[in-house]
């Protein structure tokens, strides 16, 4: 199996062409240059510009996040690794403020933890999760490290590894004081984690929040689901796992190529995808530079993938696309059986697209009916209106109806503050009113008494 490492030497291949492409289009759209000012230049220079970025290398984004705005004010935000392992770090996005009353009203927000999907994209593709969540809370984030980063030597990771990363994660931010929400794919290993965890007796997170997630890929199954189950185990195991080559740090480490998973991207809507770089060249063509830059952020995360280990992808294959074992009551983690029925004081919210073509609908709520010792009051479902799976994480719908539901689950799951007269600070602000709601139960005293009783 050497198509890595053909994929690598026709990459080699094409670099002088699309270097070359993007020189020409510079060349033809520079004010200084005698070029722009033949005619067809601008046709020439979008040509050229489009040629450079369908060939070109896309490398790993930036979160990009340096501040935030709160009631008009500019908040500093700095990025820190807080915890490093082999495939995954844990990042804190940390505020800071230089007004004592908006500390110490930043000191009261919740804490979150935002497990960030391993399934081909990075985690920068929840910055505008991030950004947003970061104006109510302290927001920690899973991010996933490309395979053919590690060397061998650090050894394998598979979906029991994602569990006890997960678990981790959990016990080093602190669970009696953190909420977790879960993004499509870490759903699965966020609910074993939760789970596995209640089961020993260990504290477990405030609330859980699974959006657009695989629980039960037997709901409503989408294109995904299906060719997971219309191929049998062998056929991924032979055909789609390949041999990172010798110039990647971990080389000779088995992976399922970003770049296979991009080409599956790209399948499921390749008319979309033609009719959008058709567009992207009129825009330049006609000088609307807004909109050309538009596509080329979202492009810019598109197209950046990451490999995954083979174990953890073969994995998912088997655990969770075709012989459901979550919601069979038949999965064991390192041993361990996993039963969302141990879980008796962790709130539950599960958020669905209605249009979502990767998690259908159903899917995710199915975590409600799994966590059978979760007090009905407890448990929250909401279905985005005319939302996509993208359009629940990212974008106009989640700013407006998504996020509002989520902040005022966490605010309800939240400890009782203080009285006003016995609190060194009042609150910062008030909770906003914008976007569409569903409330959140009120906090059941039965969930209450088992907190205090920890």
């Amino acid at each position: 199996m050497f198509l890595y490492q053909w994929h690598e030497l026709n990459r080699s291949w094409m670099a002088p062409l699309t270097y070359g492409a993007d020189a020409a289009a510079r060349m033809f759209s520079a004010p200084g240059s005698w070029l722009s000012s033949l005619p067809g230049a601008q046709r020439a220079a979008a040509g050229y510009d489009l040629l450079y970025r369908i060939g070109k290398d896309y490398e790993k984004p930036a979160f990009g996040i340096h501040e935030i705005t709160v009631e008009g004010l500019s908040i500093p935000v700095v990025k820190r690794t807080v915890l490093e392992k082999p495939f995954c770090r844990l990042l804190r996005f940390k505020r800071y403020h230089d007004q004592a009353d908006g500390l110490a009203g930043m000191k009261d927000d919740p804490t979150v933890l935002i497990v960030a999907p391993l399934s081909g994209h990075h985690a920068t593709l929840l910055r505008d999760t991030v950004a947003t969540m970061l104006q109510d809370h302290k927001v920690f984030v899973t991010d996933w490290v490309d395979a053919r980063m590690v060397p061998r030597e650090d050894g394998s990771f598979s979906l029991d590894d994602y569990v006890a990363y997960i678990e981790e994660f959990i016990r080093h931010i602190g669970a009696d004081n953190l909420h977790v929400v879960s993004v499509c794919q870490p759903t699965v290993p966020v609910l074993a984690a939760v789970s596995l965890m209640a089961a020993r007796g260990e504290p477990t997170p405030r609330s859980l929040v699974m959006m657009g997630g695989p629980i039960d890929t037997r709901q409503s199954p989408t294109s995904v689901n299906n060719l997971a189950m219309r191929r049998p185990y062998w056929w991924f195991e032979t055909n789609v796992i390949h041999t990172v080559p010798v110039n990647y740090p971990g080389r000779g480490r088995r992976v399922y190529p970003g770049f296979l998973q991009y080409l599956g991207f790209v399948a499921m809507n390749p008319e979309r995808h033609a009719t959008s770089h058709w567009d992207y060249y009129r825009d330049l063509v006609r000088g609307d530079l807004s909109s050309a830059e538009s596509h080329r952020k979202f492009y810019d995360e598109y197209n950046a993938v990451l490999d995954m280990p083979a174990e953890y992808y073969l994995d998912c294959i088997r655990v969770v696309f075709q012989d459901h074992l979550l919601p069979r009551g038949m999965w064991d983690v390192a041993g361990e059986r996993v039963r969302p029925a141990a879980i008796t004081d962790t709130p539950l919210l599960a958020i669905e697209g209605e249009l979502d073509d990767i998690s259908g609908l159903g899917q995710t709520r199915a975590v409600l009916d799994l966590c059978e010792g979760v007090d009905a009051a407890d448990k929250q479902y909401y279905m985005v209106p005319g939302a996509g799976h993208y359009g629940i994480f990212s974008g106009r719908r989640w700013r407006t109806q998504v996020y509002p539901v989520l902040r005022d689950f966490i605010a309800a799951n939240e400890p009782a503050p203080a009285p006003v007269a016995t609190r060194k600070h009042a609150s910062k602000k008030a909770a906003p009113k914008s976007g569409t709601r569903t409330a959140a139960g009120p906090k059941s005293p039965t969930r209450t008494a088992k907190r205090q009783g920890r």
